[in-house]
Order: C-alpha cells, then structure tokens, then sequence
C-alpha cells in the first residue's frame, strides 16, 4: 500500500520560505519505498521560496494580495493524480498547511489563527477516497 506524503516532511526543501519540515517517520517511510514525496505548491507552478499564503472563503491569497488560488488547484489536481497512478490510498500531510492541512488551518489574516477546515490538496484527497492525516498525529 504506498503513501502520498508532503515533501517538506520528506526532508525536501520545498515550503514558503525555502526550508523543509523534516520528519523521521515520513523520511524512512519514503527510504522503505512505501511513500511518494508531493509538494502540490510547486507541482502548481509555485517558486520557492514563495509568499505564504493562507485561504479566505475558498479562494488562496499570497500575503501581498496575490490570488494563487489557480496555482493551488492545478498543483493539488497534478498531486492526486500522482497518487492515483502510485495506488495510494492514504496520506500524510504537513499540518496547516494551505495545501496539506487537515482539519486546522490559518485564518487567513497572516496572524497565526487556526480555524477548522483542510487545505486544498488535502480536501481532494478526501474527496478521492484517501485518507488523510498529519505529522502530528504519528
């Protein structure tokens, strides 16, 4: 059974600000060949580093007013698809994450708040049968 995992957890350098987000159960799983590293932000043309960004009402906004909305949905489609070739039918993601977060993620308003509610990609993979889980919860 293979895993979709966040590349950042995976040890990749591929989150807003340039960094990963290392996870040691993540990265061996990945070294075992039973987890595919994903970022959807780049896989959506996102650069990194990159603005953070946050969702309001549905939509994802870069800190600067930038709607990237467009670029999430492509990267989460492009993600999905990925699992689906890999058989997946689970995944681990970053948690809070605009793309990756299950169940919590930023208010929106850059201010470091929590509201309830999963991040782009992560919907989807719910919406496809996967399911889904943070690095918090190993």
């Amino acid at each position: 059974m293979m895993i979709i995992v966040s590349a950042c957890l995976a040890g990749v350098h591929c989150r807003y600000d340039g960094n990963a987000k290392p996870c040691e159960a993540v990265i061996r799983l990945v070294a075992e060949g039973k987890a595919i590293p994903v970022c959807p932000e780049q896989l959506g043309g996102l650069t990194t580093p990159r603005q953070s960004s946050e969702i309001v009402n549905g939509r994802v906004w870069m800190r600067d007013g930038t709607d990237v909305t467009g670029a999430f949905t492509r990267g989460a489609q492009e993600a999905i698809n990925l699992a689906r070739l890999a058989g997946a039918t689970s995944a681990i993601l970053k948690a809070r994450s605009p793309s990756c977060g299950v169940g919590r993620v930023y208010d929106g308003t850059f201010t470091g708040r929590l509201i309830p509610g999963d991040g782009i990609f992560a919907a989807l993979c719910r919406e496809n049968g996967l399911s889904v889980k943070t690095e918090e919860d190993l």
